[in-house]
């Protein structure tokens, strides 16, 4: 049953639709997927995040599946004759709803208190229902928990429900949920799994929802092996928030199945309230990240120049940019076709963050420039020769000395202008790519240094993980394109003359 509300006590409708037809289609997606199994019965998701705009009742989805956590038969059990799961109820659950303030249950729990008090569970005998924890029959427990509760206690969790996690923005919260995850692995039998509900967070403010965000994009990437992840996110394409049209439209597509019962036209008027920071109302209610103040590049502007057709060739024209590391940030190799600027990956090699004593592989570095050089033809390459001086001295042997430059990037003035010049090419469209989400990730990385001479880029702090190294490659393979060009490397294709 749906908890306090504007629907309080009416059923919910996941899978069968309502008198009107309404059902939460969506929704309904989400927790079969978060139940999935392998061959032998095992859970495959053992953590899930769902990043739905505001209003959009996460927690509400999060009170139900509490409820079948305590209950419902949520673990795998046998098969029956047709082969099909049959489940089985976790033996002694304990459930832990974490609040971000003292003495606050949080939406969640209500929800799973409401069901307990006054829908079909208060017919559950050895239910003891209270305030501060509901006592399930047969042992186990729902407990609401504040960060200074869970990080003291010893912690035999078989789920977890962490809401909201774009405002877990403290150091107590981040340890706090570090310390509760760590505990998810204590009790093999139950399976335990965590599900993590969030609005768009603010870049920067190292938030839960951010640093998830970004352990899944790498887990998507390859750079993280992590089969146990379930992330859904759903965002708003960008718009215009002063049509009215096309902000519906936009609406209607975040706000999914839920659309046809929220008040829309509200959120408009809302969005559009002079007292609303437009930041704020893409985050809330279009679910979008929205870039901060020191961000060099913002999304919509670099995805804008995404371009999935005419990929780069065997054979093309390119420009290279390199910048290496050996051991801490990562090291990039970035091609640029001459003709169009068009972007692409040749290789990145980034540190582990669970590996402290990574190096970057200099043979694999090697082997991707004399490939590219096999498979392209490379006009121009640009190399910060900072701790590579002798393998960047090699290339220009091997390669040749017209082909291979050296870049210091810690030449301020040079560096200026090369960021400059990429900029206004992504502003005004002179450059393209190809979607590469390693390559995109560290371009939005990579905040403003203003300095005298300009605009430098640089990481968020001096130690962060989130790295910009491929954003500093590209940068000098669109300047090397640039100086290839203007050298006349550029070998236009020959126009064929018919006769008749």
């Amino acid at each position: 049953m749906h908890g306090p509300g504007d629907v309080q006590g009416q059923p919910v409708h996941l899978l069968t639709p309502d008198e009107t037809g309404w059902r939460d289609v969506e929704f309904a997606r989400f927790i079969i997927d978060c139940y999935e199994v392998d061959s032998v019965g095992r859970r495959r998701v053992n953590q899930a995040f769902i990043s739905r705009s505001k209003g959009r009742a996460k927690s509400e989805l999060g009170g139900f599946i509490g409820c079948a956590e305590a209950l419902g038969p949520v673990r795998f059990s046998h098969r029956d004759k047709e082969g099909n799961p049959v489940g089985r109820p976790v033996m002694v659950p304990y459930i832990r709803i974490m609040a971000t303030e003292e003495n606050q249950a949080g939406n969640v729990y209500d929800v799973i208190k409401y069901n307990f008090d006054h829908g079909p569970l208060a017919e559950v005998s050895g239910v003891d229902s209270g305030l501060t924890r509901i006592i399930l029959p047969d042992g186990g427990e729902i407990t609401p928990s504040t960060a200074n509760a869970a990080s003291k206690d010893g912690g035999k969790e078989t789920w977890v429900c962490y809401d909201e996690t774009h405002l877990w923005t403290t150091p107590e919260l981040r340890r706090t949920y570090s310390t509760v995850r760590r505990n998810l692995v204590k009790r093999k039998l139950a399976e335990p799994w965590s599900l993590e509900t969030s609005t768009m967070y603010a870049p920067g403010e190292n938030s839960v929802a951010e640093a998830t965000h970004e352990y899944f994009q790498k887990v998507s990437e390859g750079l993280i092996k992590d089969q146990g992840v379930l992330m859904d996110h759903r965002e708003a394409p960008e718009v215009d928030i002063n049509n009215t049209e096309a902000l519906l439209e936009a609406l209607v597509y975040v706000y999914g199945s839920f659309a046809s019962v929220i008040d829309l036209d509200r959120i408009v008027a809302e969005i559009r309230n002079p007292a609303t920071e437009e930041e704020d109302a893409r985050r809330y209610f279009l679910n979008q990240v929205v870039a901060g103040s020191d961000q060099w590049m913002d999304r919509a502007s670099w995805q804008a120049r995404r371009d999935d057709t005419d990929p780069i060739r065997l054979g093309d024209q390119i420009a290279i940019g390199f910048d290496g590391s050996i051991r801490n940030d990562s090291t990039a190799l970035i091609g640029c076709r001459l003709r169009d600027g068009k972007l692409f990956v040749l290789g990145v090699w980034e540190k582990p963050d669970t590996d402290d004593d990574w190096e970057v592989d200099f043979l694999a570095v090697d082997a991707a420039m004399a490939a590219a050089e096999k498979t392209y033809r490379v006009e121009w390459a640009y190399c910060d020769p900072a701790y590579w001086q002798d393998i960047v001295g090699r290339w220009s042997i091997e390669f040749g000395t017209k082909k291979i430059f050296e870049f210091w990037t810690n030449k301020d003035g040079r560096m200026v202008q090369a960021l400059e010049r990429f900029h206004t090419a992504v502003i005004t469209g002179q450059l393209a790519h190809d979607g590469d989400a390693t390559l995109t990730r560290h371009i939005l990385n990579a905040r403003k240094r203003n300095i005298r001479a300009g605009t430098l880029i640089r990481k968020e702090t001096p130690r962060s993980k989130k790295k910009i190294d491929a954003a500093v490659a590209a940068v000098l393979a669109y300047e090397a394109r640039g100086d290839a060009i203007a050298d006349g490397r550029l070998k236009k294709a020959k126009r064929r003359v018919r006769g008749f």
